[in-house]
């Protein structure tokens, strides 16, 4: 069995999956496999809301720490280490949890998705080309070549573009078919998606912005800037760090800052909602009331119901 709890930022998913995994037996019976993409670098703890190790009740916790700040991170090399974790898990009688927000880290470890490779040549003529020609002729080469990937991925995602692109290139056929959602690649699922009431969220988004801040965000960053933060192509495009770094620039002041991660956190959690509530495989848990122990009553006995 494998037990999925996701949603968007800020809805209770951590808090819920740490009571699931003690009505399951606690550490001794449960291990858990973040998959947020950002908590996969080492330092970046304060801006993910990243659990700390003495809160996660002695249960295992895998792909959090992962990576160093000026590496790429990968969905493919996600998907292999996940899948890897799980059998790992499964093999010593133990249940795993899949707890996270990055809806295509969720796909890539639960569904048949099909990685294709890397070509190092195609990627440096598609970023030699952004970089003279600007994104436009990317996104006409794309919405010709693969209408439905054009719709899908954001005009200002250059990354996901150039990836798309550098599939189309590499294969000579379209990049979305490679991405049959909702088509399980486990037999045994249980996938939970958690929601809260929006105008609740959105204060609980204000309020945790404005608590990063205080626990030290600035600092956690002009630290992480001194390990490479600003080489990491993922890493320092991340909410909450991409403003921090502004701010140490002397481009942005804290109350815009925090301003802005709110509504940049705020605008995030309804791609996460479109995303989860497209795959009808997903029971609904609305925790806007708070009830955690009510909510992990329901999926203990959704999951070992006979």
């Amino acid at each position: 069995m494998i037990i999925a709890i996701v949603g968007a930022t800020a809805t209770g998913k951590t808090a819920l999956s740490l009571e699931v995994a003690e009505r399951l037996g606690g550490a001794s019976a449960v291990e858990i496999i973040s998959a947020d993409a950002m908590q996969l670098y080492r330092g970046m703890d304060i801006g993910t809301a990243k659990l700390p190790l003495d809160e996660r009740r002695g249960i295992a916790h895998h792909q959090i720490d992962v990576l160093d700040v000026r590496e790429e991170a990968s969905v493919a090399a996600y998907q292999r280490s996940a899948r890897a974790d799980i059998a790992d898990i499964q093999a010593r009688g133990k249940i795993p949890i899949i707890v996270g927000g990055s809806g295509l880290y969720i796909s890539a470890v639960l569904d048949k998705l099909d990685f294709p490779g890397h070509d190092p040549q195609i990627r440096a003529a598609l970023e030699a080309q952004l970089e003279t020609e600007g994104i436009q002729p990317l996104l006409t080469e794309l919405k010709e070549k693969d209408p439905q990937a054009a719709a899908v991925i954001a005009p200002e995602n250059t990354r996901r573009i150039i990836r798309a692109l550098e599939v189309i290139r590499l294969t000579g056929k379209p990049f979305t078919p490679r991405f049959p959602r909702h088509t399980s690649h486990y037999e045994d699922v249980h996938s939970f998606l958690v929601t809260r009431e929006k105008t609740l969220l959105d204060e609980t988004i204000k309020q945790r912005t404005h608590t990063m801040f205080e626990q030290g965000l600035v600092e956690e960053t002009r630290h992480l800037l001194t390990q490479g933060l600003e080489q990491g192509r993922t890493a320092s495009t991340a909410i909450g760090y991409a403003q921090a770094i502004e701010v140490i620039r002397g481009t942005m002041t804290l109350e815009e800052a925090e301003a802005a991660i709110t509504q940049a956190t705020i605008k995030l959690t309804k791609k996460q909602g479109t995303w989860f509530r497209a795959d009808k495989r997903l029971n609904v848990l609305d925790l806007s009331d708070g009830d955690i122990v009510g909510a992990s009553n329901y999926i203990v006995k959704a999951c070992t119901a006979i």
